[in-house]
């Protein structure tokens, strides 16, 4: 039986509830920055590590894809065992799986750690507003003031950094870096940290909902990322076309427990607007997160850019993102669903001017011939992430609120493990018959066609963003 029991008062001084927002960006930080940090460090571990092309995607899609399956299920054991709890597991796995992630001696050895890294994130990550209410009661406004800001930083720094940590001290110092900052989010947050009575003790997990829930997403990933590699062998084909029945059952399977608890609520997908808001997430985030694998692997692989020659070639994007980020923020409620359409306009533009440059320069291009188009396509792509989920959200009750940003974050990770895939197999068949340039100038006309995509579905989502 499910004991619902309300959140109790908080009494947590001003100072402790800083410090306690500071353990929380930490265990955040932990997620954003690895979230980020295989698209430079892939070439690197390969050299080192071995294995083929395919390693590398594995080395970004085995984390995302670890992260879209445990997200469905991280912010429900929270309800269940408590924020506090689960946020310290999650932080304590992460930091393990770092270090044998900075540890690997084989392929295999790190991409399974790259998985464990992305499970024990997804535990991680969905506790982080509810601690911060927990932190802060009704003065949340002030911390989601600067949280917002430190989390778009650092996912535009994350592969800058990568790079100066892979060209200082080598690939594995990459990961390593995360034990002292784990250490200082676990040190810090047992001490600080209120632990607020679970809302759902005594509730069930969904375990098979779950199952069903990785192994679809499994079957349709895997032979993406190796069919092409291994020639489209059968098991290939039949993976893919076993992904659609599984997941088909995991859908029912949800369905047939409406009011014991489902893993995810489909009541919310009924409105057009919320359908139509994670088709967008996905193309949109498969479409940004493999296209910048690609031209990480065009510059290091194709054109033998260091690691940290490659990131700065690419900074043009970050200060871009930077940019876009702040005039999303400061015009989402002013233009609505309108910043979405702009920013993804400049997005084309951007593409379009790299496209140009990876047909008329081609191999013999320099990192300054990238700069102008990523500025571009980063301003755009900026101005999409503050307002995105607000604006998908928009056309929500209350109570369903909760539940429909969590499923769109696994969206979310979906989307950039599919990207990875499809656009990383693009990108490496491609290359082996036409050269790396035809290789990029390729992808980057699939990611305009994705961008167009979520251009159409743009209209159909809610007009402004949910404020409260």
């Amino acid at each position: 039986m499910t004991v619902l029991a309300p959140p109790a008062p908080v009494a947590v001084a001003p100072p402790r509830r800083w410090t306690g927002l500071f353990a929380i960006l930490a265990a955040d930080l932990l997620n954003l920055l690895d979230g980020t940090v295989g698209n430079v460090a892939a070439p690197a571990i390969r050299a080192e590590l071995g294995g083929s092309a395919a390693t590398m995607q594995w080395i970004v899609a085995g984390y995302t894809l670890a992260m879209a399956v445990g997200l469905l299920t991280g912010g429900r054991l929270g309800d269940m065992y408590g924020r506090k709890r689960m946020m310290m597991v999650g932080v304590t796995g992460f930091v393990v799986a770092s270090l044998a992630c900075g540890l690997a001696f084989s392929p295999a050895t790190m991409i399974a750690a790259r998985v464990l890294q992305g499970l024990f994130g997804a535990l991680m990550v969905p506790q982080s507003f509810g601690l911060i209410r927990d932190l802060f009661g009704e003065r949340t406004g002030k911390a989601f003031a600067l949280l917002g800001p430190v989390i778009g930083l650092a996912t535009i720094l994350g592969p800058i950094v990568s790079g100066l940590l892979v060209e200082a001290g080598g690939w594995r110092s990459v990961f390593l870096i995360n034990v002292p900052l784990g250490a200082f989010a676990l040190a810090v947050g047992w001490k600080v940290l209120p632990a607020v009575p679970p809302t759902a003790r005594g509730a069930r997990l969904d375990t098979t909902g779950a199952l069903l829930a990785g192994a679809g997403l499994t079957m349709l990933v895997v032979p993406l990322v190796q069919g092409h590699e291994l020639g489209w062998p059968a098991w290939t084909l039949v993976l893919l076309a076993a992904s659609v029945p599984t997941l088909a059952l995991f859908v029912l399977h949800q369905l047939r427990r409406r009011g014991r608890a489902p893993l995810v609520d489909l009541g919310v997908f009924a409105r057009r607007s919320y359908a139509s808001g994670v088709a967008f997430v996905v193309a949109f985030f498969g479409s940004i997160t493999g296209f910048s694998l690609v031209v990480a692997l065009f510059l290091q692989v194709g054109l033998r850019y260091s690691p940290l020659d490659a990131s700065l070639a690419m900074s043009g994007w970050a200060v871009g993102a930077f940019l876009g980020s702040a005039f999303g923020g400061a015009l989402m409620n002013r233009l609505g669903r309108r910043i979405l359409h702009l920013g993804l306009a400049l997005m084309t533009t951007g593409l379009g001017w790299l496209y140009a440059v990876f047909t008329g320069i081609g191999v013999a291009l320099d990192g300054w011939d990238l700069t102008g188009p990523l500025v571009v396509y980063g301003i755009g792509m900026g101005m999409i992430f503050v307002p995105l989920f607000d604006i998908i959200v928009g056309g929500l009750r209350d109570h369903e609120v909760g539940s429909g940003s969590g499923m769109l974050s696994a969206f979310q990770q979906v989307g950039a493990s599919l990207g990875v895939a499809v656009l990383g197999t693009v990108f490496f068949s491609t290359a082996g018959a036409a050269g790396f340039a035809e290789a990029a100038a390729r992808v980057t006309l699939l990611a305009a066609g994705a961008t167009a995509v979520t251009f159409c579905l743009g209209f159909l989502l809610p007009k402004r963003a949910r404020l409260e």
